[in-house]
């Protein structure tokens, strides 16, 4: 076991909430914060699509999990957990999307400047959906989230010794309320009405109207 006091650990989400099963790493991140508090040596964050200006952050840590949805070539839903070096490979072997390219040169950089997290680990799903702007979670993705979550609290307690005690009161939120997820997806137009390109929250005519 590691010792917890000499380790900064970032929990990161990363992905895109607009796009559908893009968003279950940072949904993942979201209920963690939401449910548990942590000590002041671990940092649970919105990593959205932020790319390279994530840096700053894993300098300030030495030790990182990361939930995002990832095209291992699996059957959708599956999870799988990737540590260390195999990461970078994981998250480049097959790209799904910008942020995913963006968080293989964070760790490239990261490591070529000397202070890329160790452990590292990546909990991952295999989406269901992704063309749908302005969609959320597909049942299936968003019934993977709470093993997601266990996988990382089973991490934080058997690597570096930290259980974390459970929220008595609501958190402020790591992400605004508009696109906390019951809000955000609650406000979803019926399938009938939706479309795939985009929902009316999102598309904007010629004239600049909403």
């Amino acid at each position: 076991m590691l010792d917890s006091k000499s380790h900064r650990i970032l929990i990161l989400g990363i992905g895109n909430l607009l796009w559908a099963d893009e968003g279950f790493g940072v949904r993942c991140a979201e209920t963690l914060d939401a449910r548990y508090l942590f000590p002041d040596t671990v940092t649970v964050m919105d990593g959205g699509t932020q790319g390279l200006y994530l840096l700053p952050y894993l300098e300030d840590h030495n030790a990182l999990i990361v939930f995002d949805a990832v095209d291992y070539g699996l059957e959708p839903g599956t999870m799988k957990v990737v540590r260390g070096d195999d990461v970078p490979a994981f998250m480049g072997a097959k790209k799904m999307s910008l942020h995913q390219t963006g968080f293989q040169d964070v760790l490239a950089t990261a490591e070529l400047m000397g202070y890329r997290p160790d452990p590292l680990l990546l909990i991952g799903v295999q989406p269901v959906e992704l063309e749908d702007y302005g969609g959320g979670l597909r049942e299936l993705t968003a019934s993977r989230v709470d093993t997601a979550l266990q996988i990382a609290l089973d991490e934080l307690r058997d690597v570096f010794g930290i259980t974390p005690e459970p929220r008595m009161e609501a958190a402020p939120g790591l992400t605004h309320q508009s696109i906390a997820r019951v809000d955000y997806e609650s406000g979803r137009p019926s399938a009938e009405d939706a479309c795939r390109v985009g929902d009316p929250r999102f598309l904007a005519t010629g004239t600049g109207e909403r």
